[in-house]
């Protein structure tokens, strides 16, 4: 059997814990009284939309409610004073509103918010306010522009400044894209670039567009139009044809040289954290081809990526390791050229320790530390309630050294928000932290009797998050017994988590935290339970059937029988609709006349709410045998492989390999591939050394210290490579300390109070010595900060008891028994995230209409985010219909609203229904809590369309037709409506020239309905039905159908319709007096897999109905072929009339007697 396998418990591979920084970190409950703390704030560099009202954001949270006022431009701002300024209520956030006029530019300046209460004044950022501009073009007169065929040319676009800057895009004016390639492209500054100009390039004009962001308008210059003057005469086929060809036009090959930028060096400065752009842009004839390089090291690995064909050069992400010189090569058959490109890294400031909120008892010393880096280094101002530090009254219980601030002995009442402000000329930092002095018994933060469900053997942890001032001691017991619980299985946390490595049944059971300090104690209680976890017993396995067959996959579970169980299927990893021939049942899946298209992966999938297992096969499905005749070449043998190999040279590091080629067979032998084999770290293990050419046997060889090799040799033709060569002699090199540490240093939590730091580890010619082991240091992002240090030899080590997503400094160097290697690189990584504390509150609803809602929510504060925010979640699902008695899958379902966000849509939900809906915040561990649950109504909408609509022809009087309801009614039916047209074409679908399309007829029924007949006007019209159902609302989705074919159509457009029972098997003569004269002929056919043409000929008098019948096992699905004479004679009321074993033809004329008719027909 071959089955992949995965289990995941709910919680992932491994429960994450942390270790919580008390002081730092600690939130402080809303109902005591605190300083303000910003929550949320525009963007510094705020670009607004001139035709919108302007909102320019600012809240805060604080007990008492904060108060808010602003500044503008460094001056009180009063909001009372401009009738068109108000200011959101208990909300700071400002509201200009110009739907009575007014001109947005009048309000651009520097906004800053400040946020009071009796404890102190917390302060926003700078919020830079500027107005989006989208100016005219200057108008200016275009000139054509003459130059040489070959010649380099720049088509100079120079846009209007607009804010933000517009995008820039080339097109003729007849709004056709200029095409781009390696010869013509766009430089960054928006020029047009022809590194040389072909005649063709004169056949468009040229015309620079600009788009503009916020007016998502697009302006665009008056066209160039070139002409190209050419030494000799071009054919079309010589305008396509292009390096090839250069020579024959009599156009002058030319070496590269650079259009932009100019000259051979220049220099380019770019700030930490955005992306550098490096071009350029050089003519020549043919065009050139640019190659970028970094001076003394490698382009960065995983940040850069060739743009505009290879012409520019993208970093993302700078940082300071990316300064150095780049240069770029533009080369061509004629010769090459480079031009050195200077890179300077600078830095607005970021943080290394941002200060945060500060919670002191009475008497208790604490500091607020404020670390900052950036290039040139940050200057740190502390301001205090938004004033300098100098200026604010002595405070002997406060002592500043220059980022850090000492508060010694602190007394109730002497709270306050402090600001720390890091800046340099490239930008600035603010951050607000206050310091709390209280007075507070302790409490506990979480829910009362909570009940916890882990999976037997995981990891979990009990969580008891409490507050107090002085910060309360939190001891754990079990089941009312005296024994605090910490050590063996269990781990008590100073954060009041309580961790299990195991949880066994045994340690199931009620579990009370009791938090404690001077002034009180409160305690809570966690219930426990243990369950037995999910597993796949018997998975399904790989198959291969036939076609037509009844594969059966396997999946049988065991699970614990307190939890429910749902087990799905997934085909190529998407869910699997089961449909009529599928049956799911409570241990496996079958298939019955299982076809191509049900070949693919299949994953039977078991989950409750705690974890899941899966189990994966393949299922091949064998359709018919197809013959395939190939004509095959016999190859051309692969070579010989090399003998005698031999070493002469030895050195220290570096030894020649000389061998004896083998025969090529007929092949040239192209390379020679040099092997070699170690017997210390991968003994009887083969590397790829170096590759030589075909024409050497002899190879100097550089080799690395304290390796035992031997070498062997591979000879490779265009055929293959030759057998491996017979290993040389060893050759033992002496060992020296390592001079590279590893790569691929990362740090990362695995749980939440850990990190985990990993690295690619050196190999057999890296290592250099015996003993090969790792130096890992770690510390906290802060440069006064002491490293920790251990020695590993495995490629991994675990760092524990770390606070919840900070950022370490590592370094991981190699060492062996002869010395250490250079000082390794500084590694920036991040300890384990914790599942979010807080849910979105305030969640808002607006229907916008019967399948879509509005979403409005209040954000978490970051603090509480504990990891990287990436998404909020609504999670939502249909709770009812409006209808009675009609059933609804309950199904949860969930929307994602990527990043910091507070609003979004939710759509494709069902009308007239009941739905309920709750909101979480997800960072990289997980869902936080839940929101309160929402409920809300949705209207009346348009249904769907029936369910099908069959149509009956019982004779060639009438239709019937028959129909559903729809699936989804979406609201009260209140009837049908049937729009129906009849046409003389054979093929309704696809009219053709002579058919005749009647006019469109409606009929409208009740909604309990579902049934019409139809009385034909002639009997051979086709019919096309258009069938809706309608709500109050409306009418919804149409369903289309066609009368099936009945006289003389092609098999191409429908069917032609079975018939039961056999015509007579005679032929016979009528006469009769009528004219003009019906002929009818009913042929036969036997079916084959090969198109084959059959005639019968009848021959009529003008007066004679002749009638053939002839019966076999099929009909043909019949085309008639019409010949018409051009005599004034003629055919006309040609019929067909077909079943599985005969077709019955029937025509008129008006020919003489003794007429031959030829009827042909294709059987496909």
């Amino acid at each position: 059997m071959v089955m992949q396998r995965h289990h995941l418990t709910r919680a992932g591979i491994v429960f994450a814990l942390y270790l919580h920084h008390l002081v730092s970190t600690i939130e402080v409950p809303l109902d005591l009284p605190q300083p303000p703390t910003i929550t949320k704030q525009s963007v510094k560099d705020y670009i607004v939309d001139p035709r919108d009202n302007i909102f320019i954001e600012c809240e805060a949270k604080g007990n008492p409610v904060p108060t808010f006022s602003w500044t503008r431009n460094g001056k009180f701002f009063n909001v009372a004073k401009d009738p068109k300024v108000s200011m959101r209520r208990r909300s700071g956030t400002l509201v200009i509103d110009f739907h009575s006029g007014g001109r947005p530019e009048d309000y651009e300046g520097e906004y800053q918010c400040f946020a009071r209460n009796d404890y102190g004044t917390a302060l926003s950022s700078k919020i830079h306010l500027q107005v989006s501009k989208s100016p005219l073009w200057p108008k200016e007169k275009v000139d054509v522009i003459e130059v040489d065929e070959g010649a380099p040319l720049s088509l100079q676009c120079n846009p209007p400044p607009g804010l933000p800057s517009p995008v820039i895009f080339w097109m003729s004016s007849s709004m056709e894209p200029i095409h781009q390639d390696k010869r013509v492209s766009q430089g960054q500054n928006g020029d047009l670039y022809f590194s040389n100009v072909m005649l063709q390039d004169a056949q468009t004009d040229y015309s620079c567009n600009a788009r503009f962001h916020f007016t998502h308008t697009i302006q665009q210059k008056n066209p160039y139009t070139l002409k190209v003057k050419t030494k000799k005469p071009h054919n079309e086929t010589s305008l396509r044809n292009h390096t090839a060809m250069y020579s024959a036009r009599g156009i002058t090959e030319t070496t590269p040289s650079f259009m932009y930028p100019y000259g051979t060096s220049s220099s380019q400065m770019v700030l930490r954290g955005v992306d550098l752009l490096l071009e350029c842009i050089a003519s020549g004839v043919p065009a050139p081809d640019i190659m970028w390089y970094k001076k003394g090291g490698e382009l960065p690995a995983g940040k850069t990526k060739l743009e505009n064909f290879n012409k520019a050069l993208r970093i993302s992400n700078v940082s300071e390791e990316d300064s150095g010189e780049y240069f770029c090569l533009a080369s061509n058959k004629m010769g090459s050229i480079r031009h050195t490109i200077s890179v300077r890294v600078k830095a607005a400031p970021y943080w290394l320790d941002e200060p945060q909120n500060l919670i002191l008892a009475p008497g208790e010393d604490g500091r607020l530390v404020c670390r900052a880096n950036g290039n040139p280094k940050p200057a740190i101002q502390w301001l205090v309630n938004g004033e300098p530090i100098e200026a604010s009254a002595p405070n002997p219980s406060r002592e500043v050294a220059g980022d850090t601030i000492v508060f010694r002995d602190t007394q109730i009442g002497s709270s306050a928000v402090y600001q720390c402000n890091a800046s340099n000329e490239h930008g600035y930092l603010l951050a607000n932290a206050f310091v709390s002095v209280l007075d507070v018994p302790p409490r506990i933060l979480a829910p009362r009797n909570q009940l916890i469900k882990v999976i037997q053997n995981n990891r979990t942890r009990l969580d008891c998050p409490f507050f107090g001032s002085p910060i309360p001691t939190l001891r754990w017991f079990k089941n009312g017994q005296g024994n605090t619980l910490d050590g063996g299985n269990y781990k008590a946390h100073e954060n009041g988590s309580l961790e299990m490595n195991m949880a066994r049944k045994e340690d199931q059971g009620i579990y009370t935290c009791v938090a404690t300090n001077i002034l009180g104690k409160a305690e809570a209680q966690v219930r426990l339970e243990v369950k037995d976890p999910t597993r796949i017993v018997r998975g399904p396995e790989d198959q291969v059937v036939k076609r037509g067959s009844m594969p059966r996959l396997h999946c049988r579970v065991k699970h614990d029988p307190t939890l429910k169980l749902t087990v799905t299927w997934l085909k190529d990893d998407a869910p699997l609709y089961i449909g009529n021939r599928m049956k799911k049942e409570d241990d496996g899946l079958t298939i019955y006349g299982v076809a191509e298209k049900d070949q693919g992966d299949y994953t039977c999938v078991a989950s409750t709410e705690l974890d899941k297992d899966s189990a994966k096969a393949f299922l091949t499905v064998l359709g018919k045998a197809v013959l395939l005749i190939c004509l095959v070449t016999r190859p051309t043998e692969r070579p010989d492989q090399p003998r005698d190999l031999e070493l002469t040279d030895l050195a220290e590091r570096s030894v020649r390999l000389t061998w004896i080629p083998g025969d090529d067979n007929n092949s040239p032998i192209t390379d020679y591939i040099v092997q070699f084999e170690e017997d210390r770290f991968q003994p009887g293990t083969w590397h790829n050394h170096s590759r030589y050419p075909g024409s050497v046997n002899s190879a100097i060889l550089s080799l690395s210290p304290y390796v035992n090799y031997q070498f062997r040799v591979i000879a490779v033709n265009d055929v293959g490579s030759s057998l491996p060569s017979v290993p040389s002699e060893r050759y033992q090199t002496n060992g020296a300390r390592p001079e590279i540490n590893p790569t691929g240093v990362q740090g990362a939590g695995t749980q939440k109070n850990n990190m985990e730091i990993t690295w690619t580890p050196l190999n057999a010619t890296q290592a250099y010595g015996p003993n090969l082991r790792y130096i890992v240091r770690w510390r906290r992002r802060d440069p006064r900060g002491s490293w920790y240090n251990e020695t590993v030899k495995a490629p991994r080590h675990v760092v524990w008891n770390t606070p919840i997503y900070v950022p370490y400094e590592i370094k991981v160097q190699a060492e062996n028994d002869f010395g250490r290697a250079p000082e390794p690189d500084t590694f920036i990584g991040y300890s384990g995230e914790d599942y979010p504390k807080a849910a979105p509150t305030d969640v808002r609803i607006r229907v916008l209409n019967s399948t879509a809602i509005a979403l409005t929510w209040t954000r978490v504060h970051l603090d509480t985010i504990q990891g990287q925010l990436k998404e909020y979640r609504a999670y939502f699902w249909r709770d009812s219909s409006l209808l009675k008695n009609l059933w609804v899958s309950k199904k949860r379902q969930y929307v994602s609203f990527p990043g910091d966000r507070n609003r979004g849509i939710v759509s494709r939900l069902f009308p007239y229904s009941n739905y309920k809906l709750e909101m979480v915040v997800t960072n990289g561990r997980g869902d936080g809590p839940r929101s309160e649950v929402k409920e809300f109504p949705t209207p009346e909408g348009v249904p769907s369309s029936p369910r099908y609509l069959r149509i009956r022809q019982p004779n060639l009087e009438s239709i019937n037709l028959e129909w559903d309801h729809p699936e989804h009614p979406n609201g009260v039916l209140t009837g049908y409506n049937l729009r129906y047209q009849a046409s003389t074409t054979t093929c309704l679908s696809s009219p053709v020239n002579g058919s005749k399309t009647g006019r469109t007829l409606v009929e409208n029924f009740s909604p309990n309905q579902t049934r019409f007949t139809l009385q034909r006007t002639d009997p051979i019209s086709r019919y096309r039905f258009f069938l809706r159902a309608r709500t109050q609302v409306g009418e919804g989705e149409t369903l289309v159908e066609e009368s099936p074919a009945l006289l003389n159509e092609g098999s191409q457009c429908f069917p032609l319709p079975a018939a039961t029972g056999l015509p007579p098997t005679t032929i016979g003569l009528t006469s009769t007096t009528a004219t003009p004269t019906t002929t009818t002929t009913t042929t036969d056919t036997t079916t084959d897999t090969t198109t084959t043409t059959t005639t019968t000929t009848t021959t009529t008098a003008a007066t004679t109905v002749a009638s053939t019948t002839t019966a076999t096992e099929r009909a043909p699905a019949a085309t008639t072929k019409q010949e018409l004479a051009t005599n004034g004679s003629s055919i006309w009321d040609i019929r067909a009339m077909a079943n599985s074993n005969w077709a019955n033809i029937t025509w008129s004329h008006n020919y003489s007697a003794g007429t031959d008719f030829v009827v042909k027909y294709i059987t496909s």
